[in-house]
């Protein structure tokens, strides 16, 4: 913070780029101070008025009296204590006191910092998932328009990135969206599992709320099950050291990690396609793809994407380590890391998430690229269907093999040697052996018919288990995303 009296230059401080240049307005309040320790006096008034509900000494005057300066925070009194007593806690808890000097005493009653401190991180995780899940879904929602759009148009696969047997664009487009349905599924799971850790005391004994409680083990379970309902939570983890077990945070992390490993697989796929001129992102009207070469239009969007996919996939990696060190009941090696990490792969997530719905709503086909595409490979693919045919017609397999053998290397030898177009159907119709089945070569190379059941599977896919994952999300759907920097 800025020293008393001195103007803060926020442009001479380093800040988060993931905060001041990408995310949304709501994640960013979500990891805020004022969200944190707003949360932290929410948490000491719902202890106050459990404990006085279960017959502790605290008036009514002192509730309302805390209700009354939740969110009146003086946080530059706050940092000037913190720095006197070296206890952000502490700190606190006497700003608080100051604005509520009737309810002092009872602040933070036979609670340990991890009270305020883990379960603040516990709500701030549900509400991020809560921020999350409903623009996976709009991203799943933009996707499964794109694929039903595009079912049936024939588009080359590709094994290895070489090409490969057909498939369709909406087809293609449904891999993606499996995968994110995954995600919106592990997101929700790993939100629903998350418990709070309640009132658990300095080593998770309960100690100092059995005695507060005078030996009365119910009050102390009833004290418990109140504050978690009122945090908003069914459930509360029922062992605890000082804090809740980090292998809680491991879980979180890794369903974001996941996520981006999507992310990064579809954004890759659009760049390639890019490239292709298949299928582009959208390009704005005064964007500029180079600053030296005029023509680019580089697939900037998806390249973010899979920028900040890459580190949401590795901090997965910080919550893994700092599990594993945690010594007993606790150690504090984990507070600095988990003020990093935790924020770090929401706000990266957020932004992911953002990004690509802008670049789902706004995908660009060309058709006519692809169609030119399948038909440089599509000879090559249809020898199968025209050996049939042949037999069919009367002639032997193996001659028939002998002769496609001979007339494919012909012309992939223009393709590869010359850089000429692919001319094996122009040899098949020249060779007088096929003439049996040269009115029969057009329907042959129809490229519908080498796509399988790709739009029927679409069409079962979106209905059966897409459009039924999407319902809860239904009234969240509406409305584009704008694109940040």
């Amino acid at each position: 913070m800025a020293a008393p009296g001195e103007e803060e230059d926020v442009m001479a401080r380093y800040r988060s780029p993931l905060v001041s240049r990408y995310a949304s307005a709501e994640m960013a309040y979500n990891f805020s101070e004022r969200k944190k320790f707003g949360t932290w006096r929410r948490l000491w008034l719902y202890l106050a008025q459990a404990e006085k509900s279960l017959g502790l000494s605290i008036t009514d005057e002192q509730i309302r009296e805390m209700e009354a300066n939740l969110d009146n925070i003086d946080f530059k009194m706050a940092a000037e204590e913190e720095k006197k007593l070296r206890h952000d806690v502490m700190a606190h808890v006497h700003t608080f006191a100051h604005c509520c000097p009737k309810a002092a005493a009872i602040i933070h009653l036979g609670a340990t910092s991890c009270y305020v401190g883990d379960n603040t991180d516990l709500i701030v995780l549900r509400d991020g998932f809560n921020l999350l899940l409903p623009k996976l879904a709009r991203v799943i929602s933009r996707l499964a328009d794109f694929a039903e759009k595009y079912a049936d148009m024939p588009a080359l696969g590709f094994t290895h990135y070489q090409p490969a047997q057909l498939t369709t664009v909406g087809k293609r487009c449904c891999l993606w969206i499996q995968d994110l349905c995954m995600d919106l599924q592990n997101l929700e799971r790993a939100r629903d599992d998350l418990r709070f850790r309640g009132v658990k005391g300095t080593t998770g004994t309960q100690a100092s709320f059995l005695q507060l409680f005078e030996g009365d083990h119910s009050k102390v379970e009833e004290l418990d099950r109140l504050v978690t309902a009122k945090a908003g939570f069914k459930r509360a983890y029922m062992v605890t050291g000082q804090t809740y077990s980090r292998k809680v945070d491991v879980g979180v992390l890794a369903v974001l990690a996941s996520l981006g490993a999507s992310v990064h697989k579809i954004c890759t796929d659009i760049r390639l396609l890019a490239n292709l001129k298949e299928i582009e992102e959208p390009f704005e009207k005064d964007q500029i793809g180079s600053s030296a070469m005029p023509y680019k239009r580089n697939p900037m969007r998806s390249e973010r994407c899979c920028s900040l996919a890459r580190h949401l996939m590795t901090l997965v990696m910080d919550p893994l380590q700092t599990a594993a060190v945690q010594w007993f009941e606790r150690t504090l090696d984990d507070s600095a890391n988990r003020r990093v990490c935790l924020a770090e792969a929401f706000l990266t997530a957020d932004i992911i998430l953002s990004t690509l719905q802008n670049v789902s709503e706004g995908l660009v086909v060309y058709p006519k690229v692809i169609e030119r595409r399948i038909q440089q490979e599509l000879p090559f693919m249809a020898t199968e269907n025209i050996i049939m045919a042949m037999v069919k017609a009367g002639g032997n397999r193996q001659d028939c093999h002998e002769k496609i053998r001979v007339l494919s290397q012909q012309a992939a030898a223009v393709v590869k040697q010359e850089g000429g177009d692919n001319d094996f159907i122009a040899r098949v119709r020249a060779d007088p052996y096929f003439s049996p089945i040269h009115k029969q070569l057009e329907s042959l190379l129809d490229p519908s018919s080498f796509t399988g059941r790709a739009p029927q599977q679409v069409a079962k896919f979106l209905k059966e288990e897409v459009r039924l994952l999407l319902i809860p999300y239904e009234s969240e759907m509406g409305g584009k995303t704008e694109l940040a920097l």
